[in-house]
């Protein structure tokens, strides 16, 4: 396959954060020229089956794919992982742990959101969380733009709900070496998400990748919806470094929230092993012959 392949291995549905069916997910990325899809719930993967047969039937080639949540250093930070067996238990048990305590999470961020005047978000929440096992920050956010506390998701993410900010409530995710041994032993690749999103000193970040590495990781996300050019750059120069394959995903939501839309990202730089030439077997081939629906 090809370095210049529009692949988007990152995006969410309705199972976790976003708002669109897995199915209509499949039909916006063919829509928009993705050749190869995956989605990557958080902590999720309920509707891999949904997302492989709705690619299945626009002819989209498809990886099975998830987002899992890690904290280290005192950071949350994203692992996506990448054409695994969804069927193996130890990474269903596994996403299941990690999925555990965010109701209470949830109601600790609507106490604390009530002391500052906000009040019922809790419920409002709920309306928006299409798995209420998965109630998380953006569905607070969506109910407090519905309710016009903010005009936004990006100004309720400036104003609440992170560090230091009213609503936020840690939680304790997976280990990284966790996260990257059950993707691994389930068959996938294991790939670091958004890494210019984190707020580390550099010893920091070359400690999270050193780990990484270490634990059997193999790839990076080098263009996606949050990195600015400059941030392509500099992750190009880091899996180059540390020799990790390059990913390319949207980080897709929504049509009205997300800042770059599935299949619009550019392509990944010329000197980088895209993720998808390691993943071969794994892909699930779209049937040859279908007419796009």
């Amino acid at each position: 396959m090809s370095p210049t392949l529009n692949a988007d291995l990152h995006c969410h549905s309705v199972i976790s954060d976003g708002t669109l069916t897995p199915e209509e997910l499949a039909q916006r990325a063919k829509d928009k020229g993705v050749e190869l899809w995956a989605l990557t719930d958080h902590d999720e993967i309920g509707g891999q089956t949904r997302a492989a047969a709705a690619a299945a039937a626009l002819g989209l080639d498809y990886l099975t794919g998830v987002e899992i949540s890690v904290s280290f250093l005192n950071q949350t930070v994203h692992i996506v992982g990448l054409g695994f067996d969804a069927n193996n238990s130890a990474l269903r048990e596994g996403l299941a742990q990690t999925r555990g305590g965010r109701a209470q999470r949830a109601r600790a961020m609507a106490d604390d959101l009530a002391r500052v005047g906000i009040h019922s978000s809790f419920e409002g929440a709920l309306k928006y969380a299409g798995n209420h096992d998965l109630i998380s920050r953006t569905h607070f956010a969506r109910f407090m733009v519905e309710t016009g506390v903010c005009k936004d998701t990006y100004e309720v993410f400036r104003k609440y709900l992170t560090e230091g900010k009213p609503g936020y409530v840690a939680h304790r995710w997976a280990t990284l070496k966790e996260a990257v041994y059950w993707i691994r032993d389930a068959g996938g690749l294991a790939v670091i998400a958004h890494p210019a999103r984190y707020k580390f000193s550099a010893n920091e970040e070359f400690a999270l990748f050193t780990e990484f590495k270490g634990f059997g990781g193999q790839g990076v996300e080098v263009v996606t919806g949050s990195h600015s050019a400059a941030d392509s750059v500099t992750y190009t120069d880091v899996a180059l470094e540390f020799a990790l394959a390059a990913s390319r995903g949207s980080d897709f939501h929504s049509p009205t929230e997300s800042r770059t839309d599935l299949g619009e990202l550019p392509t990944l730089p010329e000197q980088l092993t895209p993720i998808w030439t390691l993943l071969q077997h794994q892909i699930q081939k779209a049937p040859q012959g279908l007419m796009p629906t």
